[in-house]
């Protein structure tokens, strides 16, 4: 098969692998790791806009490398060919392998900050999507100096004290090796940042196994969602938390009733 995959940036070492693995031939394209701080619907958007501009008629489908994040996939049609997306709250699901590795070690593990090769090198001192980012429009960026003259000095203090340590909640990292490059930098980068905040520190493997299905296929229903032409991603409240739902379009509406089959003669 020939594929098109649109991922995520932090994914781009092991998606690279993945696909230099794969029985099938994989086309990438990576949106940058800002998407995730401009809202679900700017989210969306971008997405969207990635994926009209597939030339279908190359593929059999189309794959993301997302999960619902936040509901940032909740919307996006596929359109002439399948859409097939990851069954998982977020891209720590595509690390661990499988959403119960990664559910059991989280609801162990609370307060935990996920580090992998990717967060490290393309996620911190983001640049990208800056203006957009919701951290911006709503002055987290901001100096006290600046909230200040915002705000005033006593909003200013209470917005320091609310927003302002995003981390505030947590005590620990986590470093989750993929074995896609050399690691160990990176490893000791994440245990040197836990040593100065103060928290606990955990290296463990990560699993390269749901990757690698997302580009072999087949999908199995249990671990993907594939949404066939003409349907859209929504939110389910069950363990698949994405299904796939017929575009509703005004030609598929149902016709309204006719007042005379509801007269009392009718009956």
């Amino acid at each position: 098969m020939r594929l098109k995959l649109i991922a995520c940036e932090i994914l781009y070492r092991e998606v690279c692998a993945a696909a230099a693995r794969s029985i099938n031939q994989v086309d990438l394209e990576f949106l940058p790791k800002g998407l995730h701080d401009i809202g679900p619907t700017g989210m969306r958007q971008r997405i969207a806009e990635a994926i009209a501009a597939v030339d279908s008629a190359r593929y059999e489908a189309i794959l993301l490398g997302y999960c619902l994040c936040s509901n940032g996939i909740v919307g996006l049609r596929a359109g002439a060919v399948p859409l097939v997306v990851p069954r998982g709250h977020d891209c720590m699901t595509l690390f661990f392998g499988c959403l119960q590795r990664y559910l059991d070690y989280f609801h162990k593990n609370p307060g935990t900050y996920f580090k992998t090769i990717g967060w490290i090198e393309r996620g911190e001192q983001l640049e990208q999507l800056s203006s957009a980012a919701i951290q911006n429009q709503l002055g987290l960026n901001l100096s006290f100096q600046e909230l200040a003259a915002r705000y005033g000095e006593e909003n200013a203090r209470f917005l320091a004290e609310q927003l302002g340590n995003l981390t505030r909640n947590y005590r620990q990292i986590t470093y989750i090796e993929m074995g896609v490059g050399p690691e160990a930098p990176f490893v000791q980068k994440a245990r040197r940042e836990a040593e100065e905040k103060g928290w606990r520190f955990e290296h463990v493997r990560g699993d390269m196994s749901l990757l690698q299905a997302l580009v072999d296929g087949p999908w199995d229903q249990e671990r993907f969602l594939v949404a066939p032409p003409g349907h859209e991603i929504a939110p389910c409240f069950d363990d698949q938390l994405i299904q796939a739902k017929p575009i509703h379009t005004p030609s598929s509406e149902p016709a309204p009733p006719n007042l005379a089959d509801l007269s009392p003669s009718s009956r």
